[in-house]
């Protein structure tokens, strides 16, 4: 044997020590590891579930352990509202291959250690045999995870493609779906994409009128972090290439291309914002351009212990109440009352304050539709703060509750023409005279209602109404009056219903 030769079979020999060690350290300590994720992600479970109708649970059910690999079986457990009537339970199998150097690691020429590779996939029963059907008997939800020794975790999901009927008056076709994952310890930090080439559903109206979706080119970006109150925070992503819906007895095809969905939460100290935009860059009906759409909503400081305690009472109390009296209801009954001790009372009281007391704002920031010749638009503030009680009557109450209120809205003319012009091309009309004749009158008529009932006023082409509220006055359209006066105006408006002789 050469000196090379010899050092090369040195290497092998360490390698192999080392991967039969590190191998039999991992079985011993795999356990644990899967107990305490199965720990985490229940509390996970538990959080995201919050304010639903339904809880979700994960358990363990078997561990095999071997020396160089493992199996173990999950079930994942859904109850509640949102699941249907019954429970619903899907089981998992899990190969684990034990580190340091797992087989397909190897295979994949990727030699940085890791503590396990697990290969899960659904497990065929009775509730999911029509999906394995689908997938022509493969597993339709697979996945590998990889484990460092320093508990992060990186991974990909996979959904099958798959094609079937969901009933005898709907039908799927799906592409799959990719998803890839990677969190440090304890999932302090998570990171996801996904893409799926297409979907298509094809189903019935109540009217029985064919209805059909597709989607195509749907991309998931999520960047979180978990924040000092346990939940996450950052931003997610959706961005859809283009829709198609077919609906009607026309069969009307509704077109949306490049929609775009963004949130993003932050945590600053004790209170937390959010903000979510939304962006579709052109709609069409029948192929007819109806234009581009925007919507924008915030939240800003919003008390976090304050919320979680008033969400703690909600799920507790609220939704155990709700559900009682929709069934008192669906019986012909009269509603159960809503029983709150005297300390969840005092509870509740104390967290409003401390909710208000740190100026929570809620904003429409961007509602918007552009056409051809017009845009219109509309956007609302609203900052909210502590009264001097909450036992107040109702109308002090609202006077001290609110402590800014911004609305404006502007509707382009020209805008409705283009709307009204396509709607009457829908259905049917082709006289191109005729259409916008009747599209401008439409426009006309509308305006002429909103300033004849001085609900707005007309600046140029544009119908526009303003309304400001601060420090118990109000402006309306140009004219400051009381809030009494502002809701006496508004009453002669929308309160004038004549009783029936």
């Amino acid at each position: 044997m050469n000196k090379s030769a010899g050092v090369l079979l040195g290497i092998v020999v360490a390698i192999g020590a080392i991967s039969v060690g590190g191998a039999w350290y991992t079985g011993t300590k795999i356990e644990g590891v899967l107990n305490n994720a199965v720990a985490n992600a229940n509390s996970e479970l538990q959080t995201a579930m919050a304010g639903s109708n339904g809880n979700a649970s994960l358990e363990l059910v078997s561990l095999e352990r071997n020396t160089f690999s493992s199996t173990a079986h999950y079930r994942l457990k859904g109850e509640g509202e949102m699941f249907g009537e019954a429970p619903v339970e899907l089981l998992f199998v899990d190969h684990i291959e034990h580190g340091p150097l797992p087989f397909s690691r190897l295979v994949s020429l990727k030699w940085l250690p890791v503590m396990a590779t697990s290969h899960f996939e659904l497990e065929k029963t009775p509730i999911t045999e029509k999906w394995f059907a689908a997938t022509k008997g493969a597993a339709p939800l697979k996945g590998v995870v990889n484990i460092g020794y320093d508990q992060s975790t990186t991974g990909n999901l996979e959904l099958l493609p798959l094609e079937t009927a969901l009933d005898d008056k709907s039908n799927l076709k799906f592409s799959g779906l990719n998803m890839d994952i990677s969190a440090s310890a304890q999932a302090q930090k998570v990171k996801a994409d996904g893409y799926m080439d297409s979907l298509r559903l094809t189903t019935v109206a109540e009217d029985q009128t064919p209805v059909q979706i597709e989607l195509n080119g749907l991309t998931l970006a999520s960047n979180l972090a978990k924040s000092t109150y346990g939940y996450y925070t950052g931003e997610n992503t959706l961005e859809l290439t283009s829709s198609k819906t077919t609906f009607g007895a026309k069969q009307s095809v509704l077109g949306v291309k490049n929609f775009e969905m963004k949130n993003r939460t932050e945590e600053n100290g004790s209170n937390a914002s959010g903000r979510a935009d939304y962006k579709v860059a052109e709609v069409t009906l029948n192929d007819k351009k109806i234009g581009s759409a925007n919507l924008a909503m915030s939240l800003k400081n919003l008390d976090i212990p304050s919320a979680m305690s008033l969400m703690q009472i909600y799920q507790t109390k609220l939704q155990p109440y709700e559900k009682a009296a929709a069934e008192a209801t669906a019986a012909g009954l009269p509603a159960p009352e809503l029983n709150l001790t005297e300390a969840e009372s005092t509870q509740v009281k104390a967290d409003l304050q401390k909710l208000l007391a740190a100026g929570p704002q809620l904003a429409l920031e961007d509602l918007s539709l552009k056409t051809a010749n017009g845009e219109s638009r509309a956007n609302l503030v609203l900052d909210l703060t502590k009264p001097a009680s909450m036992d107040l009557p109702p109308d002090q109450l609202g006077k001290q509750l609110i402590a800014l209120l911004d609305i404006n809205v502007l509707v382009s003319k020209p805008m409705l023409v283009d709307l009204l012009s396509v709607q009457a091309q829908i259905d049917g009309q082709t006289d191109a005279k005729a259409i916008v004749d009747q599209a401008s009158a439409g426009a006309d008529m509308f305006a002429g209602m909103a300033v004849g009932s001085q609900l707005a006023t007309l600046d140029g082409t544009n119908v526009v109404t303003k309304l400001h509220y601060a420090a118990n006055q109000v402006e309306f359209n140009g004219q400051k009056m009381t809030v009494e006066q502002f809701v006496g105006f508004l009453m002669s408006k929308f309160g004038s219903i004549e009783q029936p002789q």
